[in-house]
């Protein structure tokens, strides 16, 4: 009791439903506040973007307006040979002071006023120069793939001469590239922030018969940027801030009403019912909100009335398990006695060794084993496998064993008569319709001769002396207690000296893993011949082994039983 009272004290400490909601609603507000102003923002800043570079590019073309062709690749003509050396300074002043020239500079420096660019310059790129590019060169300050032919700078001493050299971005080369190749100018927008604020850059190309020849560049200033969207973002932040007080205040009201209150009444109950050692709740019922709470509080209402029960029944029930877990242990103690368990079972034979096993998937099980001898000449092996589990095939298993038992003690050497005869009996009464699969040999000891019938069972495993166990196949009967009137077939057989015998049933081929594989008889067989010339015992903790390794931490299925006899003859062991 002070250990519930102190949680109930934790809990009333602790954080509350209502600020939690207030708490959530402020921060998905705010989420969505942040969400909707970054989304204006940037739908904002591409459109501003958008007008710009489209302004700028509509500016490039008009100033391209003002050249022709002859003229571009006279001037190109002699930047280059200027470039190179091969013409004089005094052909580069003569150009830029020529009527022609001046008057074309007139109308890109009053172009640039009138549309408001910072600059708006022509030049030519050297493709060779561009696609020759290094990181090394760079910063050696040995690249220089632009060659300017007009600059119209407002600042006129910072202008660009004819004939002057400078570079681009070397991230922007393979958009220059492209555009000299195509004719048309790049989809990529180039923004600069610096001493004049946000400047976009339109490099458009000028071509001729699909042929770049040279590049005019405008740079204009984003002016509206900055404070167009700050004034965005306010005016958003503002609105959202009115919504969000709106909605708090409307929903706080609504959800302490109809869902706050209601639910903390449930919880007081449901800690009040713990406390009182199962006291029935009158407040639940009082509960009519008509929702999901409504529905929560007549299910705890309800559950209360049904713990009363279930604690009622829980003492009856806990005895009865116990009872019947007590009979299940007595009944696992009596099957087990019924087996033989006693090694040596009999320590004056010497003619032959004997070991066997049975480990039930359940508290009882419906495999058994069993052997004994007819007379003094002759020893019976049994080894069989009920069908189902538990205790109905454990109550059939006892039937079945001692049937075949006493059929064969009457003196028939017959494994197929005695089926016959166990057949018979067993087919009486079976409205569960259970059958046994059964693998009988009767073995003269004094010769090693013997006959074994196999009623749908497994195939024996079979090693001569020194050799390997092997898979002795060969034609099954049905099982016994399918049909009345069923005959069995028998063969003959034969052990020497040193040969063993290794008979099982399906619980060991079949031992499934956690990944559904089985263990198969490869595996068995592999197992068998770790020490093929072992005792009896030995082998089937072999077997055994190896098929706990296998199946791991997977549940064990079926029942596993192993009978392993190998023959001495008459000198013994």
């Amino acid at each position: 009791m002070e250990t519930n009272n102190t949680g109930a004290e934790k809990t009333k400490k602790g954080l509350g439903i209502a600020p939690k909601f207030v708490i959530g609603i402020l921060v998905i507000v705010l989420c969505i506040t942040l969400a909707a102003v970054t989304v204006g923002a940037l739908a904002y800043n591409r459109s501003i973007t958008n007008h710009y570079s489209s302004l700028a590019y509509q500016t490039a073309d008009v100033a391209a307006g003002y050249f022709t062709e002859s003229e571009l690749r006279e001037y190109v003509d002699l930047v280059i040979r200027y470039n190179k050396g091969e013409a004089e300074k005094s052909e580069i002043q003569a150009a830029i002071q020529s009527e022609r020239y001046q008057e074309i500079l007139r109308y890109v420096e009053n172009l640039r006023a009138k549309m408001g660019a910072n600059d708006i310059f022509i030049s030519y790129s050297d493709l060779d120069i561009l696609k020759a590019y290094t990181p090394e060169k760079q910063a050696a300050n040995d690249w220089n793939p632009v060659l300017y032919i007009m600059d119209s700078y407002y600042k006129s001493e910072k202008s660009f001469v004819m004939g002057e050299t400078g570079t681009i971005s070397p991230d922007y080369r393979f958009d220059v590239l492209n555009a000299a190749e195509t004719g048309k100018h790049s989809d990529n927008i180039i923004i600069t922030n610096g001493n004049f604020g946000h400047i976009l850059t339109a490099t458009q190309p000028i071509a001729f018969n699909g042929k770049t020849l040279v590049f005019i560049t405008v740079e204009i200033p984003m002016l509206t940027l900055e404070s167009d969207l700050s004034a965005y973002i306010v005016k958003v932040f503002m609105f959202s801030g009115i919504i969000m007080i709106l909605l708090l205040g409307i929903g706080v009201l609504l959800v302490v009403k109809t869902m706050i209150r209601p639910i903390e009444t449930v919880a007081h109950e449901a800690a009040q019912f713990a406390e009182d050692n199962g006291k029935i709740s009158e407040e639940l019922g009082k509960i009519k909100t008509g929702d999901e709470i409504q529905k929560l509080s007549q299910s705890l209402l309800h559950m209360e009335i049904d713990i009363h029960e279930y604690i009622k029944n829980i003492t009856r029930i806990t005895a009865e398990k116990e009872r019947i877990s007590a009979e299940l242990n007595v009944a696992t103690q009596i099957q087990a006695d019924m087996l033989p368990s006693i090694f040596p079972p009999f320590p004056d034979r010497t003619e032959f060794d004997i070991y066997a096993s049975m480990n039930p998937a359940k508290e009882v099980g419906g495999d058994f084993y069993d052997f004994f001898l007819i007379d003094d000449d002759h020893i019976a092996l049994v080894m069989a496998d009920v069908s189902g589990k538990g205790v109905p095939a454990a109550l059939f298993m006892v039937i079945a064993k001692t049937v075949i038992k006493n059929h064969a003690q009457l003196g028939e050497y017959s494994p197929a008569k005695v089926l016959i005869s166990a057949n018979e009996q067993l087919c009486e009464g079976n409205k569960a319709d259970l059958f046994v699969t059964v693998w009988l040999a009767i073995l003269e000891i004094s010769t090693g001769k013997g006959k074994a019938a196999n009623a749908g069972h497994e195939h024996p495993v079979l090693r001569r002396r020194d050799g390997k166990y092997e898979l002795v196949k060969y034609a099954h009967s049905p099982a016994v207690a399918t049909m009345e009137g069923m005959r069995f077939r028998e063969h003959d057989f034969e052990l020497h000296p040193g040969d063993s015998l290794f008979v099982y049933t399906d619980g060991v081929p079949e031992a499934t893993n956690a990944h559904d594989e089985l263990f198969g008889n490869d595996r068995m067989l592999d197992a068998l011949n770790q020490e093929p010339g072992a005792e009896p015992k030995k082998i089937l903790e072999n077997v055994r082994k190896a098929v706990d390794e296998f199946v791991g931490g997977a549940p064990q299925f079926d029942d596993l039983t192993m009978l392993g006899f190998t023959y001495f003859g008459r000198e013994g062991k």
